[in-house]
């Protein structure tokens, strides 16, 4: 027994907490902050486990592709699924899991790729914006004022400065959002929303503006449909050229000085150069 637990290296869990594929409620799970928190409780009780041990072991996703018996065709393999997608992502790294294994690349209504064209799905530029931009170090955020908002931090991957990930699960509020850290360097956000009223939020000592230039990724639905499978980055359609190449992934650039927008129903990913903090030096 001694001689397992000091050999241990990982240990792995699967994810399809959405349950079946023939489900149709899948989406409404999906939209629902309380439902999404209930895969937190997992991803603690694992770190507990590990904490047994005296090797220190590592947490991975060894599988996940959300709703098993191959998901549900223009759910996973649609916009909406990006919602759940991303929001593993970052609960993962929130709890230390060092790798996430997406089910599948090709295969089922959860894959990456389409399984008759080959062409990426939704997911697969969510995924490669999250490879491109989210570094390695987690930074500690919370975000105060409707649970229908996900967000999530990391130090920027390859640059210098924090990457932001924010998820608006609400079909009708824009919410507007500013940054603020404590004292410690933990990233808090302040914000006001159109649609419908929400608490104010009060303002927290020491906070930091950047008066420089951040570069925002808006990933919507086209025509504003949860079940496209086509996903529009800062309303241009993401999709292959003839020569089967990826587009490029280009921000828009806008003034750190200017609140943060999030549209309805949508992703955004925004990535501040210039606010260096110390957990990423």
């Amino acid at each position: 027994m001694n001689k397992t637990t000091n050999s241990l290296d990982v240990i792995s869990h699967h994810i399809y907490n959405l349950g079946p594929g023939v489900d149709e409620h899948l989406v409404e799970k999906i939209l629902d902050p309380d439902y999404l928190d209930g895969e937190a409780d997992t991803f603690s009780r694992l770190q507990r486990t590990l904490e047994n041990f005296p090797n220190s072991p590592i947490a991975w996703v060894g599988e996940a592709g959300g709703a098993y018996n191959s998901g549900r065709n223009l759910v996973t393999n649609a916009f909406v699924f990006s919602f759940w997608y991303l929001d593993q992502l970052g609960m993962a790294s929130a709890f230390d899991t060092k790798t996430y294994c997406r089910q599948s690349l090709i295969g089922g209504n959860y894959g990456l790729l389409n399984t008759t064209t080959f062409m990426p799905n939704p997911d697969y530029y969510s995924a490669l914006l999250w490879h491109r931009l989210m570094g390695r170090k987690v930074l500690s955020t919370s975000f105060s004022g409707t649970k229908k908002i996900r967000s999530y931090a990391h130090c920027a991957k390859h640059s210098q400065g924090i990457t932001l990930l924010m998820i608006n699960l609400d079909n009708s509020t824009t919410v507007e959002t500013k940054l603020a850290f404590n004292r410690t360097g933990t990233l808090r956000h302040k914000h006001k929303s159109h649609g419908h009223k929400t608490k104010p939020i009060q303002l927290l000592q020491g906070k930091k503006k950047s008066r420089m230039t951040r570069e925002e990724y808006h990933l919507t639905a086209k025509d504003g449909n949860l079940h496209s499978q086509v996903m529009l980055l800062n309303g241009n359609v993401l999709t292959v050229n003839s020569s089967g190449h990826i587009p490029p992934l280009e921000p828009q650039y806008v003034n750190s000085s200017e609140p943060i927008t999030v549209a309805p129903f949508s992703i955004l990913f925004a990535h501040f150069p210039n606010v260096v903090l110390h957990a990423c030096r």
